[in-house]
């Protein structure tokens, strides 16, 4: 190993000349380590143009911006870093294809590709606008705390069903051949409640019905404090006659950015808080009317909705006064 790594240091020397040497590209002025290829990579063909394309989260020290997928050379999609799948559309039937995906980091800086994963389009069909029946009952059990096995009887078609797609809710999160009628969705949260349901597709991009909703709570607790904000701090400040509420927080960990965040006051929901656009990953500030009174307690606390639709942790509670009493 030592011979290697000073043959690649005389190398890097004897280039320096003519260019740097370095590893990667030259992307983002960031420090740490470059994101990790992504792993558990899969591409299954979901219609005669379009194979769906999934992979394992990819932890970095300044979290995903987004995955880049390529189709052979040639990236053909980017996606948030709160998402791990895709479908890329626009392909040719009976034709094979290679992908592969990279991660990049919140710097901007590009990790090394996955694995080749290899699909094929099945052939095209003529005019096909009738879709694949209803799949049969789902039935799902919790495998462990954070994950479910999820099955189904098989959907009909007048030609031939192509895929499975697997919803989270109203979020498609998983796609599966159609020769399969069962699979395992992982990254899971202890003690959450879920809901899951099964469509079926064929070549044409017809989609079925879907199945009735399969609920499974996951088993064990989940305490919150994993996935809750942290570093919360509230005051006040008055203005124009009244008290507003001033918070600051550290948003969670997440698998992905958190856009949506729970206020409550004393116990109970007292606004909701949406990002539209880029949600903050490093901290987070907040203000909002509270009421003209002086000397007023109020406790407060905030859990954001985490990428997966599920609610996390609350933060610490804080309790504030607005201003001294008259």
């Amino acid at each position: 190993m030592r011979r290697v790594l000073v043959l690649v240091s005389a190398v890097c020397t004897a280039l320096a000349l003519l260019s740097s040497c370095a590893w990667g590209e030259p992307d983002g002025d960031g420090g740490g380590r470059l994101p990790g290829a992504p792993t558990g990579v899969t591409a299954d063909a979901g219609s005669a143009t379009s194979v769906h394309v999934m992979w394992n989260a990819v932890s970095a020290d300044r979290g995903i911006r987004h995955y880049e997928v390529y189709r052979g050379p040639t990236k053909v999609k980017e996606v948030p870093g709160a998402e791990h799948m895709v479908d890329v559309t626009m392909l040719k039937p009976s034709t094979p294809y290679a992908f592969t995906v990279r991660a990049r980091d919140t710097d901007g800086r590009l990790g090394p590709p996955s694995k080749v994963v290899r699909a094929t389009t099945p052939s095209a069909v003529a005019t096909d606008d009738k879709a694949p029946t209803r799949p049969g009952k789902a039935t799902g059990r919790a495998v462990g705390s954070r994950a479910v096995q999820l099955s189904w009887s098989g959907a009909t078609d007048d030609r031939d069903v192509v895929s499975y797609d697997i919803y989270q809710g109203d979020t498609k999160i998983h796609s599966v051949g159609g020769n399969q009628t069962a699979t395992v969705v992982t990254g899971l949260r202890p003690g959450t409640r879920y809901s899951f349901s099964v469509r079926a597709r064929d070549a044409a991009d017809n989609l079925s019905p879907a199945t009735a909703a399969v609920r499974i709570t996951t088993p064990g607790t989940d305490d919150g404090r994993g996935t809750a904000p942290t570093g919360f701090q509230v005051t006040t400040h008055r203005a124009d006659g009244a008290y507003y509420l001033d918070l600051s927080w550290v948003p969670p960990r997440a698998d992905g950015v958190v856009t949506e965040y729970q206020i409550q006051l004393d116990g109970r929901a007292a606004t909701s808080l949406v990002y539209g656009g880029s949600a903050p990953r490093d901290k987070a500030t907040y203000s909002f009317y509270l009421t003209p009174e002086s000397g007023v307690s109020h406790r407060v606390r905030i859990r954001g909705r985490l990428p997966d639709g599920t609610w996390g942790g609350f933060s610490t509670e804080r309790t504030v006064t607005t201003g001294p009493r008259a």
